[in-house]
């Protein structure tokens, strides 16, 4: 399985574009994942008593069901969810009130029909330190310690979990640093990013070591597979016995959260770690697993919310781009709860009672940086407007609180930064990457991060 470890996002969205090969042995497992997958899906389908979903649009924009990018049919809903109303109407007239009535109820309803509830029976994890090099990171000298996090599995033995993750911090540091923490891929041997998610100049490694910091990458699909059929492998299996969730128990994308948080408790024992300066990044669905670890771990102390689209920082009812059809889908339900999959049979995204603005809210009042490409290049799918008016209806929570929000409500021209308030936006003129976005990121967490 470590050959697949790549995720169906590099297959798809870089299909014809990067040069990558699947071996036999390779295909044939992935059309076992597949058959497992569709298993999976209908068991969860039987359980929720749907025969039938509504399918998503294309993303192939010349597909005669191609995705909608026409802004003028985006918006048919009217209102959006009040993260500052209460379940019985009443309004959040102070913190007191959001931090002990109404965040709970948006986190609820986020467990319960988005992202999944994380049991209360979660094993522990023991860390071990499996090597530490000194390492030249561009010219800057730096340490790498490359750490395996053991999931205790001794409820179900014939599953075993471990957690991967690498850190390097300077070399020179004189104490304990900051450190953003990347969702990373883990490619095969010989695999080349496309040249639209290629960056020059530095890398964003060497930009975080410029700055006196230190960077982690944590692999997440080696504790939780990215497919259907790895629901009952992994930590979710691992909890669950290898048998199937049930409608609300937690998806990929809390499981993928969990383990970030467990990298967080690593960091809390590391002295070269400034375990309260730590931030989360990633991009498309680890964008998307980014800002739900952002929004219910609050150890973490600053967001780079990379592409992340629907599912993660863009409102679910707009109709542009991906939609909650497609999240519903074989190919992408396991990353939510079951319950999350009515709201493309019986109910409708309209229903839904929270929707991404409140996620970002859960996130208050810590920074948080959203980013996206150019549409031109990284295409419509991910709805960057979407994201921004996401953006500006979770304001209202940051003032509550005494920080500020994005500061307009007009969605400004590529490449104009927002970064004066506690929410920032950019949209570069480059393709799924945070890459042309990580400088005037660490501009942005410099406010927060200069000694």
């Amino acid at each position: 399985m470590k050959k697949l470890a790549i995720t169906f996002f590099c297959l798809a969205a870089l299909q014809g574009q990067a040069q990558f090969r699947l071996s036999r042995a390779d295909s044939l497992r992935m059309d076992s994942i597949n058959k497992l997958t569709q298993q999976d899906y209908k068991n969860m389908l039987q359980q929720l008593g749907i025969t039938a979903t509504r399918p998503g649009p294309s993303g192939n924009p010349q597909a005669p069901n191609a995705a909608n990018s026409d802004e003028t049919k985006a918006t048919p809903y009217t209102t959006l969810p009040d993260p500052l109303t209460l379940k019985n109407g009443q309004k959040v007239a102070n913190a007191k009130s959001w931090w002990e009535k109404r965040r709970p109820e948006i986190v609820e309803e986020f467990d319960r029909e988005i992202y999944g509830r994380v049991p209360a029976n979660v094993p522990g994890v023991k860390w071990e330190m499996a090597s530490v090099s000194n390492d030249t990171v561009g010219s800057i000298k730096a340490v790498t310690k490359r750490l395996i996090g053991h999931v205790d599995n001794s409820s179900h033995p014939a599953i075993k979990v471990d957690i991967q993750l690498t850190l390097t911090t300077p070399a020179e540091a004189r104490g304990p640093v900051p450190v953003m923490m990347e969702f990373g891929f883990q490619f095969p041997a010989g695999f080349r990013l496309p040249a639209s998610m290629q960056t020059p100049g530095p890398t964003w490694q060497e930009q975080v070591l410029a700055k006196g910091w230190g960077y982690a990458i944590l692999v997440p699909t080696s504790y939780q597979a990215d497919n259907g059929a790895g629901l009952t492998q992994g930590i979710i299996g691992l909890v669950n016995r290898g048998q199937p969730r049930k409608p609300d128990d937690w998806g990929t994308l809390k499981a993928w959260a969990w383990g970030a948080s467990r990298a967080l408790d690593y960091f809390e024992t590391d002295k070269a770690v400034d375990a309260k300066r730590v931030g989360i990044e990633g991009l498309s669905r680890y964008g998307k697993a980014a800002l739900v670890a952002m929004a219910y771990e609050p150890r973490f102390a600053i967001g780079f919310i990379g592409s992340s689209g629907a599912g993660g920082a863009k409102i679910l009812r707009r109709v542009f781009g991906e939609q909650v059809e497609n999240l519903a889908s074989s190919g992408e339900y396991h990353w939510f709860a079951g319950n999350f999959i009515k709201y493309a049979g019986p109910l409708t995204p309209n229903d839904l009672p929270v929707d991404a603005h409140e996620l970002i809210a859960l996130c208050a009042p810590r920074p948080v940086f959203i980013s996206v490409g150019s549409p031109t290049v990284e295409g419509q799918w991910i709805d960057a407007k979407g994201m921004f008016i996401a953006g500006v209806h979770a304001g209202p929570v940051y003032r509550l609180l005494g920080k500020k929000d994005l500061g307009v409500t007009e969605m400004p021209p590529q490449e104009v930064a927002l970064l004066n308030g506690d929410i920032a936006w950019r949209q570069h003129s480059g393709g799924h990457t945070t890459g042309p976005n990580w400088p005037t990121f660490l501009q942005f967490a410099e406010r927060y991060w200069k000694r």
